[in-house]
């Protein structure tokens, strides 16, 4: 059987919902919005296309780090797998897009972010630091290539 692995790059349309099931999985569950934009040469503006929406599914660690890093209205570019759902409601067929994560990640091409490593094991690591606390590394040398530079 093969799956449709997609990429989705999108804002955050609802917050983060999440939870524990009886087993102690950690899951979580959030709306995306994609919304396409064309340049229409003959208006001469950029307008927007038809917004599609996915219910965006993480689990375990994923699901923690997502709840913790995403608020509404952020960009984010999400992959995973596809997975089509089709329900009844009052004698109506609905489909519905679902996303299984196995990535979400702000879209660094519309903002910056800070990355803080996830060390369940000691949970002070994980704890923000201001910045002039923060482990500072050694400066690393950068080879000059010919021409690059004054």
């Amino acid at each position: 059987m093969s799956e449709t692995t997609l990429t989705v790059v999108g804002n955050a349309a609802t917050r983060v919902d999440c939870w524990q099931t009886t087993e102690g999985v950690t899951l979580a569950r959030f709306r995306l919005a994609a919304t396409p934009r064309r340049w229409d040469r003959a208006r001469e503006e950029w307008t927007d296309g038809h917004t599609s929406f996915f219910t965006v599914w993480a689990r375990r660690t994923l699901a923690a780090n997502v709840a913790a890093s995403v608020a509404v209205g952020e960009p984010l570019i999400v992959r995973g797998r596809l997975r089509m759902r089709e329900t009844e409601h009052e004698d109506q067929r609905r489909l519905s897009a679902d996303i299984d994560a196995t990535a979400v990640g702000h879209d660094l091409s519309r903002g910056t972010a800070a990355f803080h490593r996830v060390l369940r094991s000691n949970p002070e690591l994980t704890a923000r630091r201001p910045p002039d606390q923060s482990p500072q590394l050694p400066p690393v040398a950068v080879p000059s290539v010919a021409g690059s530079g004054p």
